[in-house]
């Protein structure tokens, strides 16, 4: 993944979503050749020159201070997600300082982390990188996503699971929705840290693989993720309607814990007693612990 190509990417389709009506700005009237703004255009909502913004939008963010990254962000009307993704953009453009590298899987099993989930017995917990592999869960997270286990793929991945199993069209009610959201989280991880060669080969690899996933990549959206709520429909149990809560690991850089909760007295509430009872006697979690021991 190329930094300059990915900023002059983000720019652009940002700039074109805009209209001259939407933006406040008074056009000069007649054909216009391009959708949405034009470079001068956002050059002056923005406060800054012409041929500075051009420079800008060609990728060359590097130098680029953060008040004119805002200012950016202002004319270009970015929402929170989309404003820090501008500004991690920034910082990679900079001069590198580090090769090319896979981001270590972190060993959880028999860590804190781990005694941490396991001491949620009520709520689905578990433990994902930037690159969406489930690194770690809980009894109840491993037998919400159950579903990702009977693939031969390992280690389990959010991404290849969407785009790849025709399970996950069943799994999830809204599956544009997870598909869409899927998409915007690992773009938002890959601007962050486009050094990370397990990101771009998961993105190289769903590319090839998925026209559904290509066609979502290339619209440059991404997302803030870290609470809200979601659908699933489990095999075993049904419908879930779950409200989650996501942390970044302070001690495990790339790594986000995420905890599902139901409203009590639900009929989500007592879907997860159900699953509990399920997981417990096929002893879900370590027959998922053992098929991520299998060499890839």
């Amino acid at each position: 993944m190329v930094n300059r190509a990915e900023v002059r990417e983000f720019l652009a389709s940002r700039r074109a979503r805009l209209t001259p009506e939407t933006a406040g700005v008074v056009s000069a009237g007649g054909r216009r050749r391009v959708p949405g703004l034009r470079r001068d255009e956002v050059a002056r909502l923005a406060g800054v020159s012409v041929d500075y913004y051009t420079r800008l939008e060609r990728g060359n963010l590097a130098g680029a201070s953060a008040s004119v990254l805002d200012a950016i962000a202002r004319a270009l009307e970015l929402d929170q997600a989309e404003q820090e993704h501008l500004h991690d953009l920034a910082r990679a453009a900079a001069p590198a300082r580090r090769k090319p590298a896979t981001t270590p899987m972190q060993k959880i099993a028999a860590s804190p982390v781990q005694h941490m989930l396991d001491a949620m017995t009520g709520a689905p917990a578990m433990v994902t990188n930037t690159r969406m592999d489930l690194v770690a869960a809980n009894e109840l997270g491993f037998a919400l996503y159950s579903e990702m286990y009977r693939g031969s793929l390992r280690p389990a991945n959010h991404s290849r699971f969407i785009f790849l199993d025709p399970r996950s069209h069943d799994f999830y009610p809204d599956w544009e929705r997870a598909a869409n959201v899927n998409v915007a989280i690992l773009r938002r991880d890959a601007g962050r840290d486009p050094y990370d060669t397990g990101i771009a080969a998961l993105v190289g690899e769903l590319s090839i693989r998925s026209d559904e996933f290509r066609v979502r990549w290339a619209a440059h959206d991404v997302r803030r993720h870290y609470t809200g709520a979601k659908s699933f429909r489990h095999p075993v149990v049904g419908m879930l309607e779950l409200n989650f809560q996501g942390m970044e690991l302070q001690d495990a850089p790339g790594h986000t814990v995420t905890v599902y909760t139901a409203v009590p007295g639900t009929g989500t509430d007592e879907g997860l007693s159900l699953l509990a009872s399920w997981a417990a006697t096929e002893r879900i979690a370590d027959r998922a612990v053992q098929a991520d021991e299998v060499p890839r």
